[in-house]
């Protein structure tokens, strides 16, 4: 589940059981004694009798949390029944917000219609909550609301997809005023000089430290499940922060950067995927329980970005061109999610949780699939093998996204 009453509030609330999680968007100020990387693992090691390398057989269990938990937006915030994360997607020309073609800050993987989507069908929808409406989002009022401030993403790729459509959004409305940007490694910025606004991208894809250190004597990449005591030097001071992190997760192999995962003085050469971003996430938690001040610097966290590998057209989304009708989807649910949302519910600070999930699960046709640079003209041809269906074409679906961030900062 999704959503789930802070301790603070004493309503009680009628059973519910949603076919899918419900969508809302909450300020959690909780403290359940919620111990996130401890109360759903079973846990067991075994050594390998390398000096404190051992093999993980640690398991991740879903939890089922009680109904009478769920919470809608009406509840939080009285007289109000805008729960924006629960609608519909609607057909709407006035879209996308921004030409593609004169923004110059979009990576290639995300330029669809430069690498020659025929199609552009997929840029003209608008999110429809049920019981009210958003608003448009308005580049020179989020500029003056921003003025003097720092927004910052904070994450893996489809972080980096989110910001640049929101300096894409932001740069429509500047065409003659004074811009700065830079493109790094780690943080890249753009900054509209005239308002003093900054909007940053810290790439961070674990939220906790990568780093390289000996271990038996060999250089090795340790992915540190209990510190984020490196990367959490480039977060402060923002005044804004849109956390994500899921996907890197999974990875496996030379995909995944590293060679051990450590916690304590214990070297983890595997350990299940689940029960390690469980940890990385109560890190991350922590980190932000015991660094960021709230009365100074608002937190969110972007539920997890889902991907389309396994739905028509040879297993994934290649040649699909609409959404999904309704606003239920009925497959299976990420896990990622409900990891992510414990994690938030347990903390002590106020974070925002931004559920774009179950909205982004009906999206399967705002996928680059073969639309990106980086394939060669024969893989182009094998999109069962090569089709992206994790990343999101710009203009698309992050515009939405952003959208509803612009709506949750000022108007819900």
């Amino acid at each position: 589940m999704a959503v789930f009453v802070s301790s603070r509030l004493q309503k009680k609330l009628p059973h519910q059981q949603p076919a899918i999680p419900a969508l809302v968007l909450l300020l959690f100020h909780l403290s359940l004694g919620f111990d996130p990387a401890h109360s759903t693992v079973n846990s067991s090691t075994s050594s390998t009798g390398d000096g404190g390398i051992y093999s993980s057989s640690q398991s991740w269990q879903k939890e089922k949390l009680n109904p009478s938990q769920n919470l809608t937006m009406s509840d939080v915030f009285i007289g109000s029944r805008c729960d924006i994360f629960s609608g519909h997607w609607v057909h709407d020309f006035s879209y996308p917000l921004y030409d593609w073609s004169k923004c110059p800050y979009i990576d290639g993987e995300f330029d669809c219609q430069k690498n020659g989507r025929p199609d552009s069908d997929y840029e003209k929808w608008r999110w429809k909550p049920r019981y009210c409406n958003i608003r448009r989002f308005n580049a020179v009022d989020m500029l003056q609301k921003l003025r003097g401030k720092t927004l910052m993403f904070v994450g893996d790729s489809l972080n980096r997809d989110q910001w640049q459509s929101m300096i894409c959004l932001l740069h429509a409305a500047l065409p003659q005023a004074r811009t700065y940007y830079v493109s790094g490694d780690t943080l890249s910025t753009f900054k509209a000089l005239d308002y003093g606004v900054s909007v940053s991208f810290y790439r961070a894809p674990y939220l906790v430290d990568m780093v390289t250190t000996t271990v038996q004597g060999q250089q090795k990449v340790v992915l540190r499940l209990d510190s984020a005591e490196i990367n959490g030097r480039g977060w402060k001071g923002a005044d804004i922060l849109v956390f994500n992190s899921g996907h890197w997760w999974t990875h496996t192999g030379n995909l995944r950067g590293w060679d051990y995962m450590q916690e304590g003085n214990r070297f983890y050469t595997t350990m299940d995927q689940m029960v390690a971003y469980q940890k990385g996430m109560a890190t991350w938690g922590n980190w932000i329980d015991s660094n960021i001040d709230p009365r100074r610097t608002k937190v969110f966290f972007r539920s997890f970005s889902p991907s389309h590998s396994s739905i028509t057209n040879g297993g994934n989304c290649y040649s699909e061109k609409e959404p999904t009708a309704g606003s239920s989807y009925l497959g299976a649910y990420p896990p990622q999610f409900q990891v992510a949302e414990r994690v938030v519910r347990s903390m002590r600070s106020p974070v925002s949780f931004l559920n774009i999930t179950t909205l982004s699960l009906l999206r399967q046709d705002a996928h680059p699939s073969v639309y990106s640079n980086d394939l060669t003209v024969g893989q182009r041809k094998n999109p069962q093998r090569y089709a992206d269906c994790s990343h999101w074409c710009l203009p698309g679906l992050p515009d939405i996204w952003n959208e509803l961030l612009y709506s949750a900062l000022f108007y819900v």
